[in-house]
């Protein structure tokens, strides 16, 4: 498969095992990036970006030297490099969390970046250090390939969409915590103090993370038979679940709190991107309109 091939098609159940597991490694890749990187408002520093190999950290600084760490999701490696010049890869294959945060620490080590982090996933409910975990080992290289190609798509409209507005705005980034690309949009006024509650997360993260109004949309590779499309406010207006929302497959979700949309219909779309907007742009304006954002001011 090639990226040029669009909006690929990948159930969610055939998959999943690699999914949990891939959720794993990047919240390794993820809590490096953390440990080493300046705090940034709402949690910033910390996410994955999409690159024309996979998902990668950026530049994140360590004492006077730069490094990046890139899932290459064509060669199925884990590649870090640093700026001196060195380089350490990490097969991407079938093992164990364990094994992968051994490898990957031996390859730190070796680059001289002893960089501490914790080593208890996070936003999961069963939150095992990675040092134990064993569970979690499949590594279905097509299934990564595709999951890529769905982000590449997603990430490709996200970008149009933000281009569109000139208020606050968060990069289009891949959080390791969820396991999702979001990109969000702020009103310009702060929010009610939210409540927390995330599995495994102290609540303080959630506080910084909703600090100011928002509206939030991205993917999930879950939630469908091949993944949503969501989006939510925060805090939610009153009249936001009853608002209007493109296409049609499009819904409510009442015990998430959020809009849903499910990653085939925009997949078999005749227009997937144009279809895509629409539900960003619909989601966006419930959270706007009803919310009494200042559009003329936020909006290009």
């Amino acid at each position: 498969m090639s990226t040029e091939d669009g909006w690929p098609a990948l159930r969610v159940a055939d998959w999943e095992d690699t999914r949990d597991t891939l959720h794993m490694w990047t919240q390794v890749i993820g809590k490096i990036r953390l440990a080493a990187a300046p705090m940034v408002n709402h949690w910033w520093q910390v996410p994955l970006y999409v690159s024309p190999r996979g998902l990668t950290t950026s530049s994140v600084p360590w004492g006077r030297r730069v490094f990046d760490a890139e899932f290459d999701f064509v060669a199925h490696l884990l590649r870090i490099r640093v700026s001196s010049g060195e380089e350490r890869t990490v097969a991407l294959e079938p093992k164990p969390v364990a094994a992968f945060w051994e490898e990957t620490r031996r390859a730190l080590d070796g680059l001289g970046l002893d960089i501490p982090i914790s080593t208890r996933p996070v936003e999961v409910v069963r939150a095992i250090p990675f040092e134990d975990d064993t569970e979690h080992a499949s590594y279905d290289a097509d299934a990564a390939h595709r999951f890529w190609g769905q982000l590449v798509a997603t990430d490709r409209v996200l970008s149009t969409f933000r281009s569109r507005f000139v208020g606050k705005v968060s990069p289009v980034h891949f959080f390791w915590g969820s396991f999702d690309m979001a990109v969000t949009r702020f009103s310009g006024r702060t929010a009610p103090e939210h409540p927390g509650g995330a599995p495994n997360c102290g609540d303080w993260v959630m506080v910084e993370g909703y600090s100011h109004e928002l509206s939030s949309a991205g993917f999930w590779p879950g939630g469908g038979e091949e993944g949503a499309f969501y989006a939510y406010a925060y805090p939610e207006p009153p009249g936001f679940a009853t608002h209007g929302v493109r296409p049609s497959e499009a819904y409510y979700y009442e015990a998430g709190g959020q809009f849903l949309l499910p990653y085939e219909a925009v997949r078999t779309s005749a227009d997937p991107e144009g279809t895509l907007l629409d539900f960003l742009q619909d989601t966006y304006e419930a959270a706007a309109d009803r919310g009494d954002w200042d559009r003329a001011a936020l909006e290009r």
